[in-house]
């Protein structure tokens, strides 16, 4: 089956690039479009997309309020890559904090595009990761709430190993071999750190390390 996914812009012009690039791939396929954040949530129930492309900044909803609508009204909602012109960008960390998965550069290359996409829908490494620390080591201001989420976790000793890995942007596979641990060994360690934490997918869990102090950027 394809990853389907909904474009949402205010500008045209970047969703028919964005359509142009992803329909060229046979396992990628646009199901719908919209303008504005408003119109994201009847689209994602009636289009069941697996991966909404949302620009942070539109003149009626942007895509931080978008991102929070949908998570708070949709089950099993889509994994949501915001779509951004500058990747040093407040509007990118808060999206990111309001619970999306990863965030693409309106100039990516075609192949940057796509390989975001199909990442995003697998969930199985960080998006730019390098990226995201400089996000974090700007905006993360270190809060008590993130801070009680670590500790009442109780992450183990491997668990905290395996939070600081995928911090770095590893795939499951990568840090089985930097821990010479089985694969299905690290996505029990990846599914306990979730769950402990309370969060969606894996950047959820690295945002919540950076804001706790847990993981420091750098």
């Amino acid at each position: 089956m394809p990853v389907t996914v909904l474009l949402v812009d205010d500008e045209p012009l970047v969703r028919a690039g964005l359509r142009a690039v992803l329909e060229a791939q046979p396992d990628i396929e646009v199901v719908g479009e919209a303008a504005d954040g408003a119109a994201v949530i009847p689209l994602v129930r009636q289009l069941r997309p697996d991966v909404v492309a949302m620009d942070v900044r539109m003149p009626l909803m942007d895509g931080i309020e978008a991102t929070r609508a949908l998570l708070r009204s949709v089950d099993a909602p889509p994994k949501i890559l915001v779509v951004t012109t500058f990747e040093n960008d407040e509007y990118v960390y808060g999206a990111l904090r309001a619970g999306a998965d990863g965030f693409l550069l309106k100039r990516a290359r075609p192949a940057e595009i796509v390989h975001a996409v199909r990442l995003v829908a697998e969930g199985q490494s960080l998006l730019f990761p390098a990226s995201v620390r400089r996000l974090a080591a700007e905006y993360a201001d270190g809060n008590r709430a993130a801070r009680d989420v670590l500790d009442r976790a109780r992450l183990t000793e491997r668990e905290g190993e395996v939070l600081r890995l995928m911090a770095r942007g590893l795939t499951n596979a990568e840090i089985a071999a930097r821990l010479v641990v089985g694969t299905e060994t690290v996505k029990s360690h990846v599914s306990a750190v979730l769950a402990k934490l309370g969060a969606r997918d894996r950047t959820q869990a690295v945002i919540a390390a950076y804001e706790s102090g847990f993981v420091t950027p750098g």
